[in-house]
């Protein structure tokens, strides 16, 4: 149970047409449990909602790269409620396979192409140390352009605050999502 209710029907006007931009072109479905409870303050919502859809919408990552990075930040962030939304929305519409799924929260080096592979060890040292080495920093140079850098920096973080959200609320697994992988 989420330690802050979402919000539920009958929704406000103004809280309806907020969920609806939230939720795009999956409009069909519930809103995201994480939405419902973002709009408990639909101030901070709205900024986010730029955020969060400019990333995954007008970024300059190829959709397959993006993904690999969220699913590993969920992963190493042990946010399965993320993992499993984008798993199942994005996984496999953007290419990633089911060994690459699993290999973002168990490793497996084989499951990857060599900029994914760049990607997923950019992920996690920023996730155990918010830096890069020097030599991870080289190889990144050396395979994207600036402005992918910057996204991907910017991807991380901002899926990684996402994660503190989804944890820190215990939001529990929207239903239709897919399933974290077992050990």
């Amino acid at each position: 149970m989420s330690r802050i209710t979402p919000l539920s029907p009958p929704y406000a006007a103004e809280t309806e047409a907020a969920l609806a931009r939230w939720m795009g072109p999956a409009r069909e479905r519930e809103p995201l449990a994480l939405f419902r409870v973002l709009e408990h303050h639909p101030e901070l919502a709205s900024r986010m909602r730029v955020v969060g859809s400019g990333l995954l919408v007008h970024g300059t990552l190829p959709a397959v790269e993006r993904e690999t990075v969220v699913q590993r930040v969920c992963a190493r962030a042990g946010c399965s409620y993320e993992w499993g939304v984008h798993a199942e929305v994005f996984g496999e519409q953007v290419g990633l396979t089911p060994r690459q799924l699993r290999a973002t929260v168990h490793d497996d080096a084989g499951a990857w192409s060599e900029r994914q592979a760049i990607l997923v060890r950019v992920v996690d040292e920023l996730h155990d140390g918010a830096d890069l080495a020097d030599a991870t920093w080289a190889e990144l140079r050396a395979r994207f352009a600036d402005a992918e850098i910057v996204e991907i920096l910017v991807l991380a973080g901002w899926y990684r605050t996402i994660a503190y959200v989804a944890n820190a609320l215990r939001l529990p697994e929207e239903e239709w999502a897919a399933p974290y992988p077992d050990a």
